[in-house]
């Protein structure tokens, strides 16, 4: 029997993105009880960031002041009391904050969060002497090529890396950032004690002491064995000298790791019994808000696409990212970009439709599945798999065997041809990019639809015909956000279990066996949010005789495109 828990107790989510911290407190039913959040452009305009970041000097450098979220942390909370929010009923706190950014804790910044004084205010302690590096280098900062190829290099070359961490490596990743503080500024990285990564440095800061960083957030970082759930000598290595110490061994994302800091008890009125869970970086904690089944395919519309899925093994393949699964810990997340989104489809809604969009979804909608076999592919800019760029529409009769033929046409007859030729081709390439990861589609596969494309259901219908899948949209817009509340509750129900198990039993293969009593993530989320989920469109009946030859068509197209 599982403890029970006060029912006027709650949970609390932190997601800090790019441009603001968000916050919201959910009931142990996952109802919303009040949010509050921080931009940081218009509420923080000292640190004069333009869209939460500060350009550098260099050529692609992007930067943060750590001091800037600290300061929004006070607004944060002081915002949730001033909404009524009773932060004594929080018995558990989960995060979410953007990937690949890292900061440099100094030895005084360590003691100081160990000794946090309720009387002042979180920035006026954690001040610009906390950290080594005071502009910290985060996910847009592009810098680092020089790294990349460095680290590369030294283990063994490309292939290895991706074999190892999950990806190549990339300039916006924290490993090839920690080795460009460690080459051109070696005295900070010498002072430095501690490396966090954003989400680490959130959790740090609400447990006042150094939080371990999740296996999510770790695989991305060029510098975690994603097999063996440890860090990589080989990249560690491969990165800066003595660099394992300074990051600390990293936990599964599902962690309780401690309770919260003596400062957020006397300052805020926190139970002093109130949990940390490890917290997780956004992309990772996305997929948990969805609360995705396994043959769930998450697909953000937005100005570039980018698809999240379940993968039980982990694929080989160079320009995806694959990370540890943020609630599966025996799984897989693969994360695939796509440059040619929403801009594409932006540009031919003026060119084809005059700028509106109704317009554009009824020339769409006019035009049979399968266009008469009139197909394009648009990779107005290089396109990250393939990586290519250039146009090409081909007709029916256009042929892969035939060096004129295979050149297609330079315009479709139409504008409705053009539409649906963009479209399908989009969508085509992505089902087509999935497979090769490792997605397997079958009867049971939903597509869950995200981003500012997700409200067309003219090109939702486009994609559940490709697909041959319905397509959903969730009824919470903060994947991210939720995701970290609903990670906070799993794991207060997780710890209940355990310390019901470990009261009954005494005898350890009967508590093994006990295990299997537990509820997994998506099984324990669904029981309180049962239509987290809204069906839009399911598919025709003819669309896997339509498009199963349009897929082969494509990788046709593609090849020919490469070639050219």
């Amino acid at each position: 029997m599982v403890p029970h828990i006060d029912s006027n107790s709650t949970v609390l989510g932190f997601d800090l993105s790019t441009q603001k911290l968000k916050a919201v407190q959910l009931s142990l039913k996952l109802e919303v009880i009040s949010t509050a959040e921080v931009k940081f452009d218009s509420d923080l305009p000292e640190f004069r960031t333009s869209g939460g970041a500060n350009s550098g000097s260099g050529n692609n450098e992007v930067f943060v002041q750590p001091v800037m979220w600290v300061k929004a942390i006070d607004i944060v909370l002081d915002r949730l009391v001033m909404q009524g929010a009773d932060l004594n009923t929080v018995k558990a706190i989960g995060g979410s904050a953007q990937q690949h950014g890292s900061l440099y804790w100094s030895r005084h910044g360590v003691q100081t969060l160990r000794n946090l004084d309720s009387d002042k205010f979180l920035h006026v302690q954690i001040n610009d002497s906390a950290f080594t590096v005071n502009r910290t280098p985060i996910w847009m900062d592009g810098s680092t090529e020089k790294q990349c190829i460095e680290m590369e290099a030294a283990i063994g070359g490309r292939a290895e890396m991706v074999n190892l961490t999950g990806s190549k490596c990339y300039a916006r990743f924290t490993g090839p950032q920690i080795r460009k503080i460690y080459q051109e500024r070696s005295h900070a990285y010498e002072e430095t004690q501690f490396i966090s990564v954003v989400s680490s440095f959130l959790a740090s800061v609400f447990l006042g002491d150094i939080a371990p960083i999740d296996y999510g957030d770790a695989s991305g970082m060029n510098l975690f064995d994603i097999k063996e759930k440890k860090w990589s000598k080989q990249c560690l290595n491969s990165c800066a000298p003595d660099l394992e110490e300074r990051l600390g061994q990293p936990v599964p994302t599902s962690t309780l790791i401690g309770k919260i800091s003596p400062f957020f008890v006397q300052r805020f009125g926190f139970p002093a019994e109130c949990k940390i869970t490890a917290f997780t970086g956004d992309n990772l904690s996305a997929l948990s808000g969805m609360v995705a089944e396994e043959d769930s395919l998450v697909m953000s519309l937005g100005t570039s696409d980018t698809l999240i899925m379940n993968l039980k093994e982990q694929p080989q393949l160079e320009e995806g990212h694959v990370l540890c699964h943020p609630t599966e810990v025996d799984q897989f997340m693969g994360l695939l970009c796509f440059r040619n989104g929403s801009l594409v489809r932006e540009s031919f809604n003026k060119t084809e439709a005059n700028g509106d969009w109704k317009k554009f979804n009824e020339l769409l909608d006019s035009t049979p599945r399968g266009n008469y076999g009139n197909m394009a592919l648009h990779f107005h800019s290089i396109e990250i798999i393939p990586n290519l760029k250039g146009v090409l529409r081909w007709t029916r009769n256009s042929s892969p065997d035939n060096s004129e033929s295979a050149k297609g046409v330079k315009k479709f007859p139409s504008p409705e041809t053009e539409i649906r030729a963009l479209i399908e081709g989009q969508m085509l390439h992505k089902r087509a990019i999935a497979s090769d990861m490792g997605f397997h589609f079958g009867s049971n596969t939903k597509i869950i639809a995200t981003g500012g494309a997700s409200v067309n259901k003219s090109i939702l219908q486009v994609i559940s015909d490709v697909f041959n899948a319905p397509v959903f949209v969730q009824n919470e817009s903060e994947a991210a956000l939720f995701g970290a509340a609903y990670r906070a509750r799993y794991s207060l129900y997780v710890n209940s279990v355990q310390e019901s198990n470990s009261e009954i039993y005494q005898d350890a293969n009967t508590k093994n066996l006990d295990s299997s009593l537990q509820l997994n993530y998506h099984d324990y989320v669904t029981q309180f949010i049962p239509n987290h989920l809204q069906l839009i469109c399911e598919p025709s009946k003819d669309c896997d005789q339509i498009y199963s030859p349009m897929l082969e068509r494509y990788r046709q197209m593609a090849f020919v495109l490469e070639q050219a």
